[in-house]
């Protein structure tokens, strides 16, 4: 769970599965925004695992951890037929074309609408649901954040490890992102030096951990303090799975027992040990 949008109506309208893909117009789509001066676009993956329609499966979020079962984009309107549809062809396109999908994003974001007529800054918000899930489409993304010097990006992702080797070092101007706990790589986040979020129960809860809420604007993802806190979603069954519990405290319980695990099972036990 890397923060919470609403689908917009595009993503809900039927479309007839062809044997040549007929890609959309404008791939990015306007994204719903608590403030109306802000002007926010987004880039959405289906969360987390799943099978396209042609039988392949696939993992969107490869580092995700106790998220996965908390994920919003897991439950109501982001699984609707059309809504996931939609997501997956994004998928398929940058699976089977990234190239062509690149070319495609590039020239889009010289499009008039992400230019603002007045000193307002154009956003796009990568990631609704999914994640940087491999390294050539991470680098893709880069290389599509240095062509459009006027638009400003922004990303919740749980790759710390990629992210620190291949970002950290010589990020775009205009890129901004923040780690979200709750993936198997949390404790490479330091978070008295990373932007970062977790997930709390409720505000109450949020605020006396001293984080600030996002719950005003999306954009704090990108220009928010380094502490910044998410509500869960409002959907009873995840948040009483939640029980309670941040994330980031969910994912430390979880990687203790882990560890728990590997040393009772012992170096000669017969059990299979994950890496």
């Amino acid at each position: 769970m890397n923060g919470t949008t609403k689908p917009s109506a595009a993503e809900t309208e039927t479309t007839t599965e062809q044997a040549v893909p007929v890609r959309p117009r404008f791939l990015l789509l306007p994204m719903r925004s608590s403030c109306a001066s802000e002007r926010i676009y987004k880039w959405t993956l289906p969360a987390h695992q799943g099978t396209l329609p042609d039988g392949r499966t696939y993992n969107a979020c490869p580092t995700a951890g106790v998220c996965a079962d908390l994920c919003y984009a897991k439950a109501g309107h982001f699984q609707r037929g059309t809504v996931l549809a939609a997501h997956q062809r994004n998928l398929q396109y940058v699976m089977d074309d990234l190239a062509g999908w690149e070319v495609q994003m590039t020239e889009e974001l010289q499009h008039r609408r992400y230019r603002a007529p007045d000193d307002r800054t154009v956003h796009v918000r990568v990631h609704d649901a999914g994640d940087y899930w491999s390294l050539p489409y991470l680098q893709a993304w880069l290389r599509i954040f240095r062509s459009a010097p006027h638009v400003t990006f922004y990303s919740y992702t749980k790759q710390v490890s990629l992210m620190e080797k291949w970002v950290r070092p010589d990020p775009p101007a205009n890129f901004r992102w923040r780690y979200s706990y709750g993936g198997t790589q949390d404790e490479l986040i330091d978070p008295e030096r990373h932007l970062h979020a977790d997930v709390f129960p409720d505000e109450e809860t949020l605020e006396e951990a001293g984080y600030t809420s996002q719950t005003p604007s999306d954009l704090l993802a990108a220009y928010g303090p380094e502490t910044l806190g998410i509500t869960a979603n409002n959907i009873p069954h995840l948040k009483k799975r939640q029980g309670g519990r941040t994330f980031r405290a969910l994912q430390r319980t979880a990687n203790a027992e882990k560890r728990g695990n590997r040393s009772r099972s012992g170096p000669n036990s017969r059990r299979p040990q994950s890496d």
